[in-house]
This record gives structure tokens, C-alpha cells and sequence, in this order.
């Protein structure tokens, strides 16, 4: 099934349309969606390496337009759309100690974050919660997802058919190394809040 699911993703990353579905995929991931946007990314740039800048810009505009999404959702809606959101990923009993002491760092955390596999949505709904400076919000948001984007970016662009040819041979533990990364994300705000 893993191996189904790579060569699906494959094919749709060299389709006319596989750009319109990374911008969108950008987008909802950064308010609402589970599903990282690098499982989309990765293998764009991997069948068009010549692409991987323009690419890169795409998830770093959107994600941070989609943070904005977030961010309304925090401020706006956060009883009837954020609140869930958040259940589902179990953090509703640390998300008030989160929220209490999130302005005092708010641009260190939204960099932070924006940076590691933690779900970016929880930091764009919190940012819309206490009411984070949007200023300070988008600035940390463009500089934290551009370095993710642009890092992944530049190592599957330098070391692309190599990364490759170990993803393919390695599928398996690839995908359990991303998905203790993104425990791991899930643990650390719970460890650390």
C-alpha cells in the first residue's frame, strides 16, 4: 500500500495540475488540513528539480496565506471551527497554558513551529486566539515556512536523484522516520506546555 501510495504520488506530482494542488494543499495545511504539504513537495521536486525554487515560493505564499485562514479561525471562529480542530489533535488541555503565555514569545513560537513538523495550524489558530500582532504574525510565518520550504527545496534540488533512489529503496523506513517526526512534534508541545 505504502509503495501504491508513493508511485500515486509520484504520477501526481508531474500532472498539469499537480501545482494548483500543492498551492491548495499549502493552504488548508496551514488552518485546518492534517496532511503536510512536504508529502506533496517533495516529490515535485523530485520529478522537476528545475522547479523546486518556483515551488518552494508556492507553499511559502500560500502556507503563509493559509496561516492568515488560521489565524481568522483563532479570532473569529475558534469556538465553533478552532476548538475542534484542536481537540483533534489532543491539545485542548494544554492549548490554555499555551495561549496564556503565547504573546510574551508569540514571533519565537510561530518561527519555531513554523519551522518543525508541530502542526502549523495550532500556532496560526492560537495566534488568532490571543490576538498576536499580525504583523509580527505574518513576518515570523514568511521567515519560518520560507526557511522550511526553501531547506527542503534546496537539499532534494542538490542531492535529488540520489534522495531518490534511497527513498524508493528505503520507502518503509522513510515514511516511519515522518511519521516519528511528527510524533515527535506532537510530543514536544505537550512535554514542553
Amino acid at each position: 500500500m505504502l509503495r501504491a501510495t508513493y508511485d500515486w504520488t509520484m504520477r501526481l506530482s508531474a500532472s498539469p495540475h499537480a501545482v494548483w494542488m500543492l498551492a491548495a494543499i499549502a493552504f488548508i495545511e496551514s488552518s485546518f488540513f492534517p496532511i503536510p504539504v512536504d508529502l506533496l513537495l517533495i516529490p515535485m521536486i523530485l520529478a522537476a528539480r528545475n522547479k523546486a525554487w518556483r515551488l518552494a515560493a508556492i507553499c511559502t505564499v500560500m502556507s503563509v496565506a493559509g496561516g492568515y485562514f488560521g489565524y481568522l479561525i483563532g479570532y473569529a471562529l475558534f469556538d465553533t471551527i478552532g476548538q475542534p480542530i484542536i481537540a483533534f489533535y489532543g491539545f485542548e488541555h494544554t492549548f490554555e497554558s499555551f495561549t496564556a503565555r503565547y504573546n510574551e514569545f508569540g514571533a519565537w513560537i510561530v518561527f519555531t513551529f513554523g519551522v518543525t513538523p508541530f502542526p502549523y495550524k495550532v500556532v496560526t489558530i492560537a495566534s488568532g486566539v490571543t490576538q498576536l500582532d499580525p504583523a509580527v504574525f505574518g513576518l515570523a510565518s514568511i521567515a519560518a515556512r520560507g526557511l522550511r520550504f526553501f531547506l527542503v527545496a534546496a537539499l532534494i534540488w542538490y542531492f535529488g536523484p540520489a534522495i531518490r533512489s534511497f527513498v524508493e529503496k528505503y520507502l518503509g523506513w522513510v515514511a516511519l522516520a515522518f511519521i516519528a517526526l511528527l510524533v515527535g512534534g506532537f510530543a514536544l508541545i505537550k512535554f514542553v506546555f
